[in-house]
């Protein structure tokens, strides 16, 4: 087991952790807004001082790698890659929507062994950036930007129960409109949830190269001309 410093950017809430063998020894998180740029070093800064302060060796920095806010995700991988280069540690990166199964599961809130898992994250009006694993976490459809209207999961909903979660779910819950879909409130992809995938990763040594890793946007940022004020 080891010692690794997870980062989380990709919503509204700015999120830092340390777990060592397995378990979180250390977290700090802001949902004020989409300020990390302010709140992600001093976070940052408060962990590697606590690990250092406990002679902790940091093993690895683990990153929410997307989809998600681009600026949020270039923040938070900037910043891990800062932190690889130079503590000389390994660089892992955990897909967000796997990271927003974790709090679910945890928390054992869903007990039918059929059922479907599906986070969402908002990507503005009515679509959102979803993909869909059974209790395993083994994926059962790939991540697609939905437009979700009632049809876009109805062939999974005629068979078996499927959980929206994320900050994307709740608006779409009434359009869905299914007896088979549940909705589960205030899922947030932190920090601290992030060290059973980031473990994961580390023992079977799937590393990120830190000169050439970007975040996963799916779908490019494109840069609006702002509007003339006179």
């Amino acid at each position: 087991m080891s010692c690794i410093l997870s980062i989380e950017t990709s919503t509204d809430v700015c999120s830092v952790a340390v777990s060592q063998d397995g378990t979180c020894i250390f977290e700090k998180e802001d949902s004020s807004g989409p300020n990390h740029a302010v709140k992600l070093g001093v976070f940052v800064d408060e962990a590697l001082s606590f690990i250092d302060s406990h002679l902790i060796p940091l093993d690895a920095v683990a990153v929410s790698c997307g989809p998600g806010s681009y600026t949020g995700l270039r923040i938070g991988v900037s910043m891990a890659k800062g932190i690889c280069y130079g503590r000389s540690v390994k660089l892992l990166s955990v897909p967000t929507l796997h990271l927003l199964c974790v709090p679910v599961l945890l928390r054992e809130q869903i007990q039918e062994e059929n059922a479907l898992l599906c986070p969402m994250l908002d990507a503005r009006r009515m679509e959102v950036y979803a993909q869909l694993f059974d209790r395993a976490l083994n994926e059962v459809r790939p991540i697609q930007a939905d437009v979700v209207d009632a049809d876009t999961y109805k062939s999974y909903l005629d068979e078996r129960p499927v959980y929206f979660f994320g900050n994307g779910a709740e608006k779409c819950i009434e359009v869905i409109n299914h007896p088979n879909a549940h909705l589960i409130k205030n899922v947030e992809p932190l920090a601290k949830y992030m060290f059973p995938l980031a473990e994961k990763r580390m023992m079977n040594e799937q590393f990120e190269d830190v000169a050439y890793f970007v975040p996963f946007y799916l779908k490019d940022f494109v840069a609006k001309t702002p509007k003339k004020l006179l």
